[in-house]
């Protein structure tokens, strides 16, 4: 079932959405080489107990788990793209980090993810990220009024073909409110108008991750992380969006980075 949003309860989601925004920027200047993951998870648990919030992922337990998850973050570093499994590493030079986090705040979640280099960049990273965050950026001027929900696949799918990229589609957005899984499944690729017709009220979180090399993935034999299946590097972008009348609503936006999430500097000369 798809639950429509009131605009009073879009503003409750945005408070959870300004808090992950503002950690997940937090974090981001916290990684750096040398920094354990374990330091960015006890990080994060002190921000959220803080602030009062509760960790979406602490009780987690998917089919494809082991579960719980027992954490707040997931933490995947270079060929690792979803789910990492927080776990006693010192991020080195070059590092390809990504961060997931979702919070709820009075009984209304806000989702989203970055990705950032340690250290020293490459083109090749550089140009990933950037892929991921650009389609982001697609996938969230696709979902307005009037629209269907294969229109924000598609605008997804269109620019990781651009920048040279495959899409996995095991995993993608999803709906999201009072819990951080709801209806609709947001693929990461599709057809344009096709699927279910966007409403005002509704409420995803839109994710693009791409692998550079492979559209395959496999699992860690922790039962939690997601790597891509040939070991090439992975990145993900992710923000939770409410459609309304006037257009998308991102509710998870950074401090002075807008829609974009990641570590911007050398991106330009990065671009396909």
């Amino acid at each position: 079932m798809i639950e429509l949003k009131s605009a009073e309860e879009i503003d409750r989601m945005a408070v959870a959405g300004q808090f992950v925004g503002e950690l997940l920027t937090e974090l981001r200047e916290v990684a750096a080489v040398g920094v354990n993951l374990m330091d960015l998870e006890h990080h994060a648990r002190r921000r959220i107990k803080e602030r009062g919030a509760e960790s979406c992922y602490w009780d987690y337990t998917p089919s494809f788990g082991r579960g719980p998850f027992r954490n707040v973050l997931c933490l995947s570093v270079n060929d690792a793209v979803l789910h990492g499994l927080p776990h006693h590493y010192a991020l080195r030079d070059g590092d390809l980090l990504s961060i997931d986090m979702a919070v709820g705040i009075d009984g209304w979640v806000a989702d989203s993810a970055l990705s950032v280099i340690i250290g020293t960049p490459t083109p090749d990273d550089l140009k990933l990220i950037e892929a991921t965050e650009v389609a982001l950026e697609a996938g969230i001027d696709a979902a307005r009024p009037g629209n269907q929900l294969g229109d924000i696949s598609a605008a997804i799918g269109g620019v990781a073909r651009r920048y040279g990229y495959r899409v996995n589609g095991e995993f993608g957005g999803h709906g999201i409110g009072r819990t951080m899984h709801e209806a609709p499944h947001v693929p990461n690729d599709g057809r344009a108008g096709r699927g279910m017709k966007l409403k005002p009220g509704l409420t995803v979180a839109i994710e693009p991750w791409f692998c550079r090399s492979t559209d395959k993935i496999k699992f860690d034999d922790d039962g939690w992380t997601i790597r891509s299946a040939d070991g090439s590097r992975t990145a993900h972008s992710e923000h939770t969006v409410a459609i309304t009348d006037a257009g998308p609503r991102v509710l998870t936006s950074r401090p002075g980075h807008g829609t974009r999430p990641g570590n911007r500097s050398g991106q330009a000369a990065a671009r396909s």
